[in-house]
C-alpha cells in the first residue's frame, strides 16, 4: 500500500485562561470548542461541514460541562454524519487524536478530519485539595516500589537516550509522583541550577509578550466574548452572580514584567523533596500554570487539498511516542523524539523550529541539549509557561504554533513535543508548504 501525504490546512484556538479563577470560569468549555471548530471551518470555506468525516477530541480530566465530548461536532454545526472519538494520553492527548486522524489519512481510511483538544482544569483535578505529599506512599504504590527495586538494575531500552545515569535514589523513589516531584528528580540528574530555569522562564515570558504586541498570535487564537466571572472574597467563582460581556482575546498566564528579581522571590513549591538531599529548585515561577482552553487542527489528504485550491501549511512527516521512567516523565520527548526524526528520515540538526511543551523549564533544558537542539530555535515566539497548559488542548496548540512559524519565518522541518504525565513523551515533526 502506497501512504499519503497528510497535511494541516490550519489551526485555531480559544485564549488559555486561568483554571479555577480566570475568564473562562463561567463559559462553558463545550461551547468554546465548538465556537473555534465552526469559526475553524467558515474561514476555510472551500473545506465544507459534510466533508468531515472525523473529529478526534484530545481530553484528560472530566467535568460536567463536557460530559459530553462527543456532542461537540454538533454544537460546532457538523452534520449526524461525521463521527467523533475522544482519546485520553494525558498531556499528549490532542496531539495523539491529531496523529490518529493522520494516520488514517495516509493510510486512505479518511480524506478530512479535525483533530480538536479541550480542557477545564482545576475543578476536576484538584477539587480545591492540596498536592499530595511525595513522601505519603499508599500500600499499593509500596509494592510497586519493592518491585522497581528489584528490577532497576535491569537493561532498559532508553538509558542511551540520557548522558548521565539516573541517581539510585530517584529510581527507588515512587515509580508515580507528582508532576512537580518528577521535575525536581529531573533537577537533581542534571544537577540544574535554580537561575538558570527561572532565566529561561523569564526569557518565555519576555518572548511571548514581545510576539503578541507584534500580532504574531492573531492567526491563531480567536478572540471571544464571554461573561466575566464574578469572584467572592476568596477568589472562588460566584455563579449565582452574572458578570458583564467581555471580549477575551490573549492567553491570561502572560507575565510581561517577569523578571529573575521577581523570580527569586518565589520559594519552592510545598510538599516536593530532593531523593538526592539537594535543595528543592521547582516553583511555581518555573512551571507551567494550570489552565482551560480549546485548540483545533484542520487536516486532510495533500490530493483533496490540491483540489479545493488551498495552501496547506505544512505535511506531517513524522511521528513518535516514547516511554521513561515515571519518575522522570519530563524526559519523554527525549526517546518520542528520535522515533519521530527515524520515521521523518531526517536529523535533529536539520530541524528549523521547535515547539517544546515548557511544562517545567526543567524538563525542557535538558531535553533540548541531549538532542542536540540549539536552544535558538525553541520557542522562538515564547512557551507554554506564559501560554498555558490546559492538558488535553496542548498538544495541537504546539503543531499549530509551529506550523504557523513555518510559513512566516519561510524555514522547513518543525517539530513539536511534549512529555506525558507517568511516564511518556509524544513528537510530531512536519514539514512547511509554502
Amino acid at each position: 500500500m502506497k501512504l499519503r501525504n497528510a497535511v494541516i490546512v490550519d489551526g485555531l484556538r480559544s485564549p488559555f485562561s486561568w483554571a479555577g479563577r480566570g475568564m473562562f470560569e463561567a463559559t462553558r468549555m463545550d461551547e468554546v470548542a465548538a465556537t473555534v471548530v465552526r469559526t475553524l471551518l467558515e474561514r476555510n470555506a472551500k473545506v465544507k461541514p459534510t466533508m468531515i468525516e472525523e473529529v478526534g477530541t484530545g481530553h484528560v480530566a472530566g467535568q460536567p460541562d463536557l460530559g459530553m465530548l462527543s456532542a461537540i461536532p454538533r454544537l460546532a454545526g457538523l452534520p449526524a454524519e461525521t463521527t467523533n472519538f475522544v482519546t485520553n494520553r494525558q498531556c499528549g492527548s490532542s496531539m495523539e487524536t491529531m496523529q490518529r486522524i493522520a494516520m488514517a489519512i495516509m493510510v486512505g481510511a479518511t480524506e478530512c478530519g479535525i483533530a480538536l483538544g479541550v480542557e477545564r482544569m482545576q475543578r476536576s483535578i484538584t477539587g480545591g485539595r492540596p498536592m499530595i505529599e511525595t513522601s505519603r506512599v499508599s500500600e499499593p504504590n509500596k509494592r510497586v516500589m519493592e518491585k522497581t527495586k528489584l528490577q532497576r538494575d535491569l537493561a532498559w531500552d532508553h538509558d542511551t537516550c540520557f548522558s548521565v545515569p539516573i541517581p539510585d535514589a530517584i529510581l527507588d523513589s515512587p515509580p508515580l509522583q507528582p508532576m512537580p516531584q518528577t521535575a525536581q528528580n529531573v533537577v537533581d540528574m542534571y544537577g540544574l541550577t535554580r537561575e538558570e530555569m527561572d532565566e529561561f522562564t523569564v526569557k518565555s515570558h519576555k518572548k511571548l509578550f514581545a510576539a503578541y504586541e507584534a500580532g504574531l498570535y492573531k492567526d491563531e487564537v480567536l478572540p471571544l466574548e464571554v461573561e466575566k466571572p464574578v469572584f467572592d472574597e476568596n477568589k472562588q467563582w460566584v455563579p449565582e452572580e452574572k458578570g458583564e460581556m467581555v471580549l477575551f482575546d490573549r492567553d491570561e498566564c502572560i507575565r510581561p514584567n517577569s523578571s529573575m528579581e521577581v523570580m527569586a522571590k518565589l520559594g519552592p513549591i510545598k510538599g516536593l523533596v530532593s531523593f538526592c538531599n539537594n535543595d528543592v529548585r521547582v516553583t511555581a515561577g518555573n512551571s507551567c500554570p494550570t489552565n482551560s482552553g480549546a485548540s483545533a487542527l484542520l487536516l486532510m489528504s495533500e490530493e483533496l487539498a490540491i483540489k479545493l485550491g488551498l495552501e496547506p501549511l505544512a505535511r506531517i512527516i513524522g511521528i513518535g511516542v516514547g516511554g521513561v521512567k515515571g519518575q522522570i516523565m519530563g524526559l519523554g520527548p527525549i526517546p518520542a523524539t528520535l522515533r519521530a526524526l527515524k520515521h521523518a528520515e531526517i536529523t535533529a540538526d536539520q530541524l528549523d523550529r521547535v515547539e517544546f511543551n515548557e511544562a517545567f523549564a526543567a524538563q525542557v533544558i535538558p531535553s533540548i541539549k541531549e538532542l542536540g537542539i540549539s536552544a535558538d530555535i525553541v520557542n522562538v515566539n515564547g512557551g507554554t509557561l506564559g501560554i498555558g497548559h490546559p492538558l488535553g488542548a496542548t498538544g495541537a496548540r504546539l503543531v499549530m504554533t509551529v506550523a504557523k512559524e513555518l510559513r512566516r519565518s519561510g524555514k522547513r522541518y518543525g517539530l513539536a513535543t511534549q512529555c506525558i504525565g507517568a511516564g511518556q513523551g509524544i513528537s510530531t515533526i512536519i514539514e512547511a508548504m509554502h
